[in-house]
């Protein structure tokens, strides 16, 4: 188990280190503006949804690793999915990082990385403040709180 938590540590450091998808999207349809008042994390989400994909996904903002980690990986898994595909991963993440810490995580690839922030339940807000972003952008809502 020590093998698999240093990895999932890298990948949470690579991510924090080098964000992918960092950058505005001038064309976005979707924006929203995301907060979490116990850390400071902020970050502003952008979408491109052609029809009923996500074409582009973009964030820009400053925060905590995780939250800036959170919000990378988030944004590569949700490029390319249908709007359908993308409420019901949110769903499967948020069931992730919420449920008790003795129960089994699904796999979710590398978003399963963020499933030991379940053991300190203040960093929580940091792994789902950008989801949250997310679903207020799908939702045309301009800003979210973790409060």
């Amino acid at each position: 188990m020590t093998d698999l938590n240093d990895l999932y540590q890298e990948v949470i450091l690579d991510h924090n280190r080098c964000p992918r998808n960092f950058h505005a999207i001038a064309d976005a349809t979707h924006r929203a503006e995301g907060y979490n008042p116990l850390c400071g994390d902020r970050l502003t989400l952008y979408m491109k949804v052609d029809g009923d994909v996500i074409a582009d996904v973009a964030f820009e903002g400053a925060g905590c690793a995780i939250s800036k980690a959170s919000a990378s990986m988030m944004t590569d898994a949700l490029k390319g999915r249908s709007v359908s595909e993308a409420r019901a991963l949110f769903d499967r993440f948020h069931r992730m990082v919420t449920m008790p810490p003795d129960r089994a995580v699904e796999d979710l690839g590398k978003l399963s990385s963020l499933a030991g922030v379940r053991d300190f339940p203040v960093r929580i807000k940091c792994a789902s403040l950008a989801w949250h972003t997310f679903k207020a952008a799908l939702e045309h809502e301009q800003r979210t709180s973790t409060e």
